[in-house]
């Protein structure tokens, strides 16, 4: 693998994990806002 090639796969890499956290991220503050829980179950 050259460096090119290196730096290309964590790259990508980089941008899924983004991509996943951020979801996550807009899930839990749209839940707060609506006043749901967070993965959809009733604690109460």
């Amino acid at each position: 693998m050259t460096l090119i090639q290196k730096r290309i796969l964590i790259l990508i890499i980089v941008i899924a994990m983004a991509a996943v956290l951020g979801r996550l991220v807009f899930r839990a503050v749209m839940n707060l806002l609506l006043g749901g829980t967070l993965f959809g179950g009733n604690f109460l």
